[in-house]
């Protein structure tokens, strides 16, 4: 990488690793914001010392924005700090903290947070970019992952930037970074439904569609090499992993469907979970803890979201207040933390994406305008990605589901659908 510095006394105020004002807290060290979790406390971003300076001071601003639990204070970076760090002007604009980057001579991203209140650092930190090229997906996920600790220093959650959606267009599977960029076919052969991510990230499996029918497919990303699970014969679709990663479980049959479970890697036959009798079953989701499955059944005559244990006992109905004259659910996916399902609903004409409370089971509308279906949960069981054709065309849509804030995701020809949010990405 090429370094290049406006000054001499940038130089000196930034290195060895040290930005103003830093060296009242040690690293690692955090003493926490303190401001009314009712409110978006503001954050200054400082203008960036080094190359690529404005790509990644746009970048820390846009994940943060986009994690909405902070308010980006759009004001005039000017030159990197020097000197006295100002709280009181930073104190002026409107932000509670304020973010201080540079990139190293080491290779590294490094970040301080100032408390602007208490006039002292938050907390810092270092982010290696392992020789990754500029601009490259594994040099943008090194400043996402900063930007995801950024988040967690100031509201204690961890953000979502470094992750990635997986979903079906033109029947290929696509990867998406949660920002929308490095927008990137898989490769993958036949025609792909249903996609799902492995807990590691490293795995993703799906539905394959081929000459001799349908089968489930575990693709590892890092080596390319795919297998196929052992079918069932009929269809074999809506694959999902357990949260500890040693469990898929799929929909398998002819004359009606069942849920199985197997070894992603092997080594034993499907065991069957379900017995719906002849009604289709499909599209498991895994509660948090693995103990428990949503799933899809249409035993009522229509297909409505149940749950079981894991092994598949104790089913019972959960969606059990239908609405409409066409009642419909489909597409259940279990939040992180355990306390909300979301799931496809026929609403009036069109379909929409709705959640339930597993504590009282009340049923909330997310969304209104235009077909809204297939959720998937964000990591911090905040935002869900959706498909929608409010634009037009059926794309992807970010949805913040407490404020109500939408984004879209994708754009361009081709139906987007069938959208998987991936754990956090640890590694670049």
């Amino acid at each position: 990488m090429r370094f290049r510095f406006a000054s001499a006394l940038a130089v000196l105020c930034l290195f060895p690793l040290r930005l103003a004002g830093q060296d009242t807290i040690p690293t690692g060290v955090r003493v926490g914001l303190t401001y009314d979790p009712s409110t978006r406390p503001g954050v200054f971003i400082t203008a960036v010392a080094g190359d690529l300076v404005d790509s990644v001071r746009a970048m820390i601003a846009r994940n943060l924005d986009f994690g909405d639990r902070l308010t980006v204070v759009n004001a005039e970076a000017g030159p990197p700090p020097a000197g006295r760090f100002n709280y009181e002007l930073y104190g002026k604009l409107g932000a509670s903290a304020v973010v201080q980057a540079a990139m190293t001579r080491q290779g590294s991203l490094h970040v301080a947070v100032h408390d602007v209140a208490a006039k002292r650092v938050l907390n810092v930190g270092d982010f290696a970019f392992n020789g990754a090229a500029d601009f490259s997906p594994a040099w943008r996920m090194v400043v996402h992952r900063a930007s995801d600790e950024v988040e967690r220093w100031i509201t204690s959650i961890r953000g979502v930037a470094a992750t990635r959606i997986l979903f079906v267009r033109d029947q290929r599977l696509w990867i998406v970074d949660s920002d929308g960029a490095n927008l990137t076919p898989l490769g993958v052969g036949g025609i792909a439904l249903s996609p799902a991510w492995h807990p590691t990230g490293r795995y993703v499996a799906y539905a394959q569609m081929a000459d001799d029918g349908t089968h489930i497919v575990v693709r590892d990303l890092t080596t390319g090499q795919s297998r196929r699970l052992t079918d069932l014969g009929g269809s074999n679709i809506t694959p999902t992993f357990s949260p500890d990663g040693s469990t898929l479980v799929y929909s398998a049959g002819d004359d009606g469907t069942d849920l199985y479970a197997v070894s992603p890697f092997g080594g034993d036959a499907p065991r069957r979970v379900t017995f719906g009798r002849g009604t289709p079953t499909s599209s498991p989701s895994f509660s948090p803890d693995g103990r428990k499955i949503a799933y899809i059944s249409g035993r009522p005559g229509h297909p409505e979201v149940y749950i079981t244990d894991a092994d598949g006992t104790n089913a019972e109905l959960l969606t059990e207040a239908p609405s409409g004259d066409q009642p419909y659910r489909a597409n259940p996916d279990w939040s992180p933390d355990g306390r909300a399902v979301a799931f496809t609903s026929q609403e009036g004409p069109n379909l929409q994406v709705m959640v339930i409370n597993m504590r009282d089971r009340r049923i909330r509308q997310l969304t209104g305008d235009a077909r809204n279906e297939d959720p998937s949960w964000a990591p911090d069981g905040r935002h869900v990605v959706f498909t929608s054709t409010r634009s037009g065309a059926k794309q992807l849509w970010v949805l913040d589901t407490e404020s109500g804030r939408t984004r879209q995701l994708t754009r361009g020809a081709g139906a987007a659908r069938m959208a998987a949010w991936s754990p956090r990405m640890e590694q670049p």
